[in-house]
């Protein structure tokens, strides 16, 4: 494991979380990712918001180096993968699918994936509403399971770190509350907001700069 990223260990399963936003379970080969929310940008242009294209172009930029260096056999994206209805960042990303035949991508639906299932399995992709992954209950919103640690998405977590001073800076966590049974991955995607969380002493908040993990 290298410096940059950080490691956590729930039920014996070895989860590194890594400065792009995302989870690389090594027993399984597999990253986990959450909100992606592709084709979000090409939804604000279609209605007139301003927003720069390179934006949209950059999740899939950063996708590519990911699974580059990760080498994974398997992608589950946690919910949100695709922001809204279909537009030109669809076929996008499909062809992108295409150039990794030997990876299986599963999708674990979340509310703004309202493309047809048809759509997604056409590019590839398995479609599930929740998937249980080892000691894992993979969701896309908070959902408890008896006997399973639930990861998902959804609420984009950040924690606000404050300095010396009176300024402070919102940055993207992955946040995990062992006694509730429950982690969240940050919003993958570049174009998304994201929700304040305070850690207590049942938490732990790891946030990510871009280029490291860092526990706070």
């Amino acid at each position: 494991m290298t410096e940059e990223r950080k490691e956590v260990t729930i039920s014996e399963e070895r989860l590194e979380l890594l400065p792009d936003r995302a989870v690389y379970l090594p027993s399984k080969s597999a990253l986990l990712i959450a909100d992606v929310h592709l084709g979000k940008v090409n939804h604000f242009r279609k209605n007139g918001i301003a927003v720069p294209s390179p934006a949209s172009r950059n999740n899939l930029s950063r996708l590519a180096v990911m699974f580059e260096s990760e080498q994974p056999r398997e992608v589950i994206f946690l919910g949100d993968l695709f922001h809204s209805s279909f537009n030109r960042a669809w076929p996008e990303f499909a062809r992108f699918v295409a150039e990794f035949p030997e990876v299986m991508f599963t999708l674990v639906t979340g509310n703004h994936d309202i493309l047809g299932h048809h759509v997604f399995e056409a590019a590839g992709l398995r479609v599930e509403k929740h998937l249980e992954f080892g000691p894992f209950w993979l969701t896309h919103d908070r959902s408890e399971h008896m006997d399973l640690f639930n990861l998902f998405g959804h609420i984009h977590p950040a924690v606000r770190l404050r300095g010396a001073g009176k300024q402070h800076l919102k940055v993207p966590c992955f946040f995990f509350n062992f006694r509730e049974r429950f982690g969240i991955l940050p919003s993958f995607g570049d174009f998304t907001g994201s929700h304040v969380l305070k850690p207590d002493s049942d938490c732990k908040a790891f946030v990510t700069t871009g280029t490291e993990v860092l526990a706070v």
